[in-house]
């Protein structure tokens, strides 16, 4: 039980203290006596608090940036009404900076023998599971002056998924796709390409596509039109070691590398290739295979809304092998990892050629936005040492790269705004070169 503060305004105006009982006092003071009463009534008109019963329903998962609706149903089965308040706690990134007290705090009646629902709602900041905490409920009598407060216990747990800001560049890439695939006038004939049909000759058409025996059976020069080969396994790597960790704007890089990952996944999946994916650093942290085309992007989503950068060193070594094994016919392996000098000369050169004799391999690396920034500052002694110590990371990112160019290795490297649409456009020219 617990003093209200209208109890005790109402004890500072009388002429005596209110007498207050309490666990652990060993005495009782002086008593105003009508006062006294009013609390007694108050109290024993006040709703008990641990009977009551508590549900929950609503939103399970919500993308990072969105908002969720979390509903908790109240059951009031005694025979006086609730007037409470109630606080429904969770984690502090569930909020949004400040808005915690007044989106978790609610004032509810619940008459007799009633249900009444609350609605908190719940706008994430960090991606993962976030799980409900205790609800404490504090019940009022009818004059407000005393009251019970109690906490329950209704489970609930919101997985926060990655948001998918790239998904907007997913149109123009389904065009530039469906260009590929011969859809439209402009077609394009590649290495690897798979015979679609024909058509007529139009001015500008290679002459190599001219069908000849087609030609002579019809009145009109037949061209073979081409599109690129589907049914192609393409594997994502997710390199969620100590580099994945570093914080590029607002964000560390692992999540950047999921979004770009995200994109291309969505985008190969309509091309009608098969896609899965591989989070390792020193273990697999995920591993997503076999899905469907209608199931594998949800099935991504889900898998990465968990991950965390490990702050450990990757191990390269048990990448690869990892890789292989989750790959063992040729794919398309892309590593989503960093080109910092040492962890690729120390750890990924050495084990490459075991990757790019059997798979074609593309390498993603999300690029600080701020060092090209500092490149171009000038004005002052401090300004043109930034500048000169952002020339030398750029150079030696330049030269990490060109390395791994010479062991046949496609390089995207790219801030992390640009990350996915140039990671898509590199999936695309590989499949426009017939490499796929």
């Amino acid at each position: 039980m617990a003093l209200t503060g209208r109890a005790a305004l109402l004890a500072a105006l009388g002429s005596l203290p209110v007498g207050i009982w309490e666990p652990g006092w060993t005495g009782i003071l002086a008593v105003n006596a009508p006062l006294a009463v009013a609390c007694a009534c108050d109290f024993a008109l006040a709703a008990p608090v641990r009977r009551l019963g508590l549900t929950r329903s609503g939103d399970t998962s919500v993308r990072l940036g969105d908002t969720a609706d979390v509903t908790l149903a109240i059951t009031n089965p005694s025979r006086r009404p609730l007037r409470a308040r109630l606080r429904d706690a969770w984690p502090p990134s569930t909020w949004q900076p400040g808005t915690e007290t007044t989106a978790s705090r609610h004032h509810l009646t619940v008459p007799p023998g009633e249900r009444r629902r609350v609605t908190t709602r719940l706008r994430p900041t960090r991606r993962g599971d976030r799980q409900a905490d205790r609800i404490t409920i504090r019940s009022y009598g009818p004059l407000g002056l005393f009251s019970r407060q109690g906490t329950h216990k209704a489970p609930w747990t919101v997985r926060v998924l990655p948001p998918f800001t790239s998904r907007k560049h997913l149109p123009s890439k389904l065009a530039r796709l469906r260009e590929l695939d011969g859809r439209t006038s402009v077609l394009i004939r590649g290495q690897g390409t798979e015979f679609d049909s024909l058509r007529e000759y139009v001015p500008g058409d290679d002459t190599r596509s001219i069908d000849w025996r087609a030609t002579a059976r019809q009145s009109a020069v037949a061209v073979r039109t081409w599109r690129p080969e589907r049914d192609r396994h393409i594997l994502l790597v997710l390199d969620t070691g100590r580099t994945s960790a570093g914080r590029v704007g607002d964000a560390p890089r692992l999540d950047a590398s999921m979004d770009a990952a995200l994109l291309l996944a969505a985008l190969a999946s309509r091309a009608g290739d098969r896609i899965d994916l591989l989070a390792y650093d020193r273990k697999v942290r995920a591993l997503v295979q076999g899905r469907t085309a209608g199931d594998v992007l949800p099935s991504l989503v889900n898998a990465m809304a968990t991950l965390e950068p490990e702050l450990v060193e990757t191990n390269a070594r048990g990448l690869a092998a990892t890789a292989l094994r989750t790959s063992p016919r040729r794919s398309l392996i892309v590593l989503l990892t960093t080109l910092d000098a040492a962890p690729i000369e120390e750890g990924l050169l050495p084990v490459l050629s075991q990757l790019t004799q059997r798979h074609t391999v593309l390498l993603a690396s999300v690029a600080d936005p701020h060092i090209t920034e500092m490149a171009k500052a000038r004005g002052n002694i401090d300004a043109v040492y930034e500048a000169a110590a952002a020339a030398q990371a750029q150079s030696e990112r330049h030269r990490t790269a060109e390395q791994l160019r010479r062991h046949g290795v496609t390089v995207v490297d790219a801030t992390p705004d640009d990350l996915a649409p140039a990671l898509a456009d590199a999936y695309l020219a590989l499949k426009a070169a017939g490499r796929l």
